[in-house]
């Protein structure tokens, strides 16, 4: 019997080209994560407040995934490419009036759009790299393909920690370690804001200009036809819904989705005040994300070859138990110890998206797979919900003698408990179908 090869030679070109959004999103995401940090100092806001930035980055992709569906299910793939990519550029480029204003809304607002086309890119690539080749081999397809989005990430978090972090005036500290901004006057507050929202501003620009030179390559490429891609569709949008309800896959997916994402941000983006509150500042705590990133994106090439020996249900329950003993560890332990235990989650984490996508999409009809996987990226509205409430728990400062930065981590531990309830839950399912 013939092996199937992850990707074939006649869908490589393309293949290339999707992993470049997937890098595009990354840096995304992950330039952004810091900044929650960087708006919490230089506008004087609440951890709560300032974690708005997540919620309005987040809920773009909740608001825009079942319209890029739809978009997609009329036009093309490649035609949702390009607006997405249209979205993101037009998004990055407010930044500049935003800097100018001076208003935290306004950022918010620009990152909402932004996020627009990272739905459309998200619903389209994802699905697409499933469709390029073998339904065997699309987990480990999209799993490879996704290991080039944490690179996207360590950029962005690269350009947060040398450029953006480290020239931020208003986290300059006195010999105490204590933030001297606050202690300043309103003259000197101003002077330092306008200078800090232009270092904000411009890796959003030149991201942008990426963007549109990748986009001009995607309306030049010649796409090839998949099932996926082809307008083949026939079923209509009630018809595909009442589909993706009675797949109980699906249906759980979408929440263990949810819930992951919820984890993954709350992990990342607050690492920074978790180190701060062991009087690490603000640059060097970004390092720490660097090296969580490090180990997501070696844990992705680990898990897609290890899915080449070990059932892939069986192996997202064993990350899950690994993620939920590192939290423990971060939550319990007050000090570096702590800290390692909080980077070391990103290990675990690697593989949890792409898995989690490629089982809620494995028995689903292609007929249906555009809108099933708009639902998958509406799940992303998971990192919107849970930060800010994350955000509350940490603005106490302390509860019950016990830092509220750590008490917090609780949250991604309960998260990370729903993901390893689906894994059995599929795993068990694989084996002997369960009656719904």
């Amino acid at each position: 019997m013939e092996k199937k090869k992850v990707v074939e030679k006649k869908y490589l070109l393309i293949f290339i080209l999707l992993t470049s959004l997937f890098a595009l999103w990354g840096f995304a995401n992950d330039i952004t994560n810091p900044m929650v940090a960087a708006f919490q100092t230089v506008m004087e806001i609440s951890a709560a407040k300032a974690s708005l930035v997540q919620f309005a980055f987040y809920g773009g992709y909740f608001t825009m995934a079942i319209p890029a569906a739809l978009f997609i299910r009329k036009y093309s793939y490649k035609s949702g490419i390009i607006l997405g990519l249209g979205l993101y550029a037009f998004g990055a480029f407010m930044f500049i009036p935003a800097a100018i204003y001076q208003q935290f809304s306004f950022f918010c607002i620009s990152l909402y759009i932004l996020t627009f086309g990272l739905a459309f890119l998200e619903t389209t690539a994802n699905p697409f790299v499933l469709s390029l080749g073998s339904k065997e081999t699309s987990t480990r397809r999209l799993n490879f393909a996704q290991a080039f989005n944490p690179m996207g990430s360590l950029m962005g978090m690269s350009v947060a920690s040398l450029i953006v972090l480290p020239n931020l005036i208003s986290d300059q500290r006195d010999a105490a370690g204590k933030v001297i901004f606050p202690m300043l006057s309103e003259a000197e507050k101003a002077g330092i804001r306008l200078h800090d929202l232009a270092v904000i501003r411009d890796p959003y620009v030149a991201i942008g200009l990426v963007v549109l030179l990748v986009l001009t390559t995607f309306v030049f490429i010649k796409v090839p036809k998949t099932d996926y891609s082809e307008n083949t569709h026939t079923n209509n949008a009630k018809t595909t819904l009442r589909n993706l309800w009675h797949n109980p896959s699906y249906r759980e997916g979408v929440a263990a989705q949810m819930f992951y994402i919820a984890a993954q941000i709350m992990v990342w983006t607050f690492i920074i005040q978790y180190a701060d509150n062991l009087g690490i500042n603000k640059a060097k705590a970004q390092m720490y994300n660097i090296v969580a990133m490090v180990f997501f994106l070696c844990g992705r090439f680990l898990a897609t070859a290890l899915m080449k020996y070990v059932n892939t249900r069986k192996l997202l329950a064993l990350f899950a138990v690994g993620a939920g003993i590192c939290t423990i560890g971060a939550i319990c332990v007050v000090g570096m110890a702590g800290l390692y235990s909080l980077v070391g989650i990103s290990i675990f984490m690697s593989l949890m998206f792409p898995t989690i996508y490629g089982i809620a999409l494995e028995h689903v009809d292609n007929q249906d797979a555009s809108l099933g996987a708009a639902f998958l990226v509406m799940a992303i509205v998971g990192g919107a919900v849970m930060p800010p409430l994350q955000g509350m728990i940490i603005d106490q400062r302390v509860i019950l003698g016990h830092p509220a930065v750590n008490v917090s981590y609780v949250l991604p531990l309960v998260c990370f408990c729903v993901v390893f309830t689906y894994a059995v839950r599929q795993l068990r399912r694989e084996r002997k179908p369960l009656s719904e």
